[in-house]
């Protein structure tokens, strides 16, 4: 070959390999020197991108790293303070995300902003920078819907979809506007194993027509699984440039956070599991027209155990979450805590009894963001000391708050700091920990690790395990399936408002239960599907 010229190596070439070699020769967008900071805080110090035609680019980094700063940049939805954006190797400034997107730069962020009582084109249609004939607009959806794999009635009201459904639509309306590049932010947090697949089927074939996609998740299997490269941001700063392919999740993980990931470690719980907390026959009928009404419910937890209950956001999870809470009463049918009938018990009540509870909303519900920490921490702490004669003990408020800082490895300026100023997963870590100190018999937790980066992930998921075999019975609601078969003892799939009865962790796989919470199968039809390849091995 070395006797071959240039051109005729070009010409026998396979379309394919012309294809491959052309779209990474393109360099879609490049960051040089980008910086931004909040007062003394550096989100973004020095930072140097470089993302190619076609190329899928993870960006990886834990909570506070500058990864969310550094895609509003690159969006338009934040302003640098130095630095340079070249876009198809040209300077530009991007002021706006209007501006972006004509750029063709589009986004799809981790909570979608979508009207529930309008259809899906009436939504799609708010979104566009032009004007477009709705009729038109209709077909236009049809069409890239099958065109990506990503099928969608334009017609429905988003009320009536999943969530999987209503991410289509955000990526749907992103591509209606032929991006050159696509961010995607923890596309895969809220979908089924199955959902997962096809999404990654519609990126890569994305890709394959030479759109670049900058890809922002913490699960790293999946990193490794669908991306070309990663740049690794720690601190504000680049730390590395890899090929996830070519690396192991624990080394990734290692460039994350600068040290060894530590292992989970799943003690048995020696005491003697007793039923402590149950719902027997629970229905409840929602006034939300949005809502799901529960069903029929039957639940037992046990004293040493985690039980995990699975399912798609918006299958029930919200109602069945005000209902153990006590911010609703049942329709019908009882709640059991130690054998005393709580179902009229307000939250507070229920507290007092030994209830530990922790919303999936961290800011407005888990925490009031403009509050200090100590003075988070007495909202539902007061119990414990804190107040007396209802006058506030301030020393021990603040010592409290102090020794959830310290044992939970919160990340604060100190107990004066103010909620919103800490990062997604050091917030989760002080809430968590404020309900762990309070010393609960037993403990509901929704959403754990939302968006929380691998290291204090480890940390909470460890940390409920410890709890668990100290004797406090835990009901996790996670849509994170991975999370609930690391922690669970057992696992249960809510599905339009129906509990299946629960399943040993060690019994079932990710895929089971994924049906299951897709609606695709029932319990009885699972568990016969598990027998049988139980037995062909």
């Amino acid at each position: 070959m070395n006797d071959v010229s240039p051109a005729l190596a070009e010409q026998v070439l396979t379309d394919h390999d012309a294809n491959h070699i052309q779209k990474h020769q393109i360099e879609r967008l490049e960051l040089i020197n980008i910086c931004k900071s909040y007062n003394s805080l550096k989100a973004n110090d020095g930072i140097h991108l470089k993302v190619q035609s076609g190329q899928i680019h993870a960006i990886l980094g834990e909570n506070g790293a500058g990864k969310s700063t550094l895609m509003k940049i690159i969006y338009g939805a934040t302003k640098a303070d130095a630095g340079q954006i070249l876009w198809n190797g040209k300077e530009v400034k991007i002021d706006n995300p209007s501006m972006a997107r004509k750029l063709g730069i589009g986004m799809v962020y981790q909570h979608f902003s979508l009207f529930e009582t309008l259809t899906v084109a009436e939504n799609i249609l708010l979104g566009l920078d032009e004007k477009v004939d709705l009729k038109q607009l209709n077909e236009k959806i049809i069409q890239v819907s099958e065109e990506y794999g990503l099928p969608i009635d334009p017609r429905r009201e988003v009320y009536s979809l999943s969530v999987g459904e209503r991410q289509r639509v955000e990526i749907i309306r992103c591509l209606l506007q032929k991006p050159s590049l696509i961010i995607l932010d923890e596309p895969t947090s809220v979908l089924t194993p199955q959902a997962v697949k096809q999404l990654f089927k519609t990126l890569r074939l994305l890709a394959s027509q030479g759109v670049s996609i900058l890809y922002i998740s913490h699960k790293l299997h999946e990193i490794k699984e669908l991306c070309d490269e990663a740049t690794i941001l720690r601190n504000g700063k680049v730390t590395g440039n890899v090929k996830p392919s070519e690396n192991s999740t624990s080394d990734l993980a290692r460039l994350m956070i600068g040290r060894d990931l530590p292992t989970y470690n799943h003690a048995d719980f020696t005491g003697q599991k007793e039923s402590v907390f149950s719902l027997s026959e629970v229905s409840f009928n929602s006034d939300d027209p949005f809502g799901v009404s529960l069903e029929n419910i039957h639940l037992s937890l046990k004293t040493g155990e985690i039980m995990g209950i699975a399912g798609i956001s918006g299958n029930g999870q919200a109602e069945l979450l005000s209902l153990l809470s006590g911010e609703v009463e049942t329709t019908q049918g009882e709640i059991y805590f130690e054998g005393q009938n709580i179902s009229k018990l307000d939250p507070a009540e229920r507290r007092n009894l030994g209830f530990g509870f922790v919303p999936e909303e961290r800011l407005g519900r888990g925490a009031v963001p403009n509050m200090t920490l100590s003075q988070n921490a007495l909202l539902t702490a007061f119990r414990q000391g804190l107040t007396r004669l209802g006058l506030i003990n301030f020393n021990k408020t603040q010592a409290f708050a102090e020794q959830c800082i310290e044992k939970f490895g919160v990340k604060a300026a100190g107990p004066q700091a103010e909620a919103r100023s800490l990062s997604g997963g050091n917030l989760q870590k002080f809430i968590v920990g404020r309900e762990i100190l309070q010393n609960p018999k037993v403990l509901v937790i929704a959403q754990p690790t939302w968006g929380v980066d691998v290291g204090a992930s480890m940390f909470i998921r460890q940390t409920l395990i410890d709890l668990s075999r100290q004797g406090v019975a835990i009901l996790v609601i996670s849509e994170e399936l991975e999370e609930l078969f690391e922690i669970s003892d057992r696992i249960c799939v809510l599905s339009s408002g129906k509990l299946s009865a629960p399943m040993n962790s060690q019994e079932t796989n990710a895929e089971q239960i994924g049906l299951l919470m897709s609606g695709l199968s029932s319990p009885s039809n699972i568990n016969k599907t598990f027998d049988t390849q139980q037995v062909s091995v």
